[in-house]
């Protein structure tokens, strides 16, 4: 009987390396960007004292029409109670209302008020004045790839979890 040759494990191809090479930086922007320190050094910048859930319901608010809680908290991938218990917190400061959901009168919807949205709109510029200040050194047409590449990879991030791929996706922190 002939031999067969013996088996070779597959070496890495370079794309698996540079995967490999994105997940840990998104894994560092991720650290980075939870942090205490920069969110309080950017509250302060912001004029707003709010915690970190705080600003990601107001971001996710601010991003969309008006939605039920239940919504925001399936956008946000956290529990229905913890949006519920953020909402009345924002309600009582006076950054967010609710209104009558107009396709079914017993619910209501989360929008943002003039007070939210300024703030908000604080937020965003003081967030994009740092992101500014940290790629001051990089090209226009570097800034501009690194935009595009990273809408590209959200959007496939988002198909890819919107799809039967067998593999639940990962909730967000």
């Amino acid at each position: 009987m002939p031999k067969s040759p013996p088996a070779v494990a597959p070496s890495p191809s370079p794309s698996s390396a540079d995967v490999s090479e994105i997940e840990r930086a998104l894994s560092r922007v991720a650290y980075l960007s939870s942090r205490v320190r920069p969110h309080d050094r950017l509250m302060a910048q912001a004029g707003v004292s709010l915690d970190r859930a705080a600003v990601a319901l107001l971001r996710q608010i601010a991003d969309s029409e008006p939605r039920r809680p239940s919504e925001l908290a399936n956008r946000l991938a956290v529990e229905a109670s913890h949006v519920t218990r953020q909402v009345q917190r924002l309600e009582k400061s006076g950054y967010v209302t609710r209104v009558p959901d107009p396709e079914d009168g017993r619910a209501q919807r989360i929008q943002l008020t003039p007070v939210g949205q300024r703030a908000i709109d604080r937020i965003r510029e003081a967030s994009r004045q740092g992101m500014q200040a940290a790629l001051a050194e990089w090209s226009p047409q570097d800034l501009q790839q690194l935009a595009a590449l990273f809408h590209r990879m959200v959007d496939d991030f988002l198909g890819y979890a919107d799809s039967d791929a067998g593999i639940p996706a990962e909730r967000p922190a």
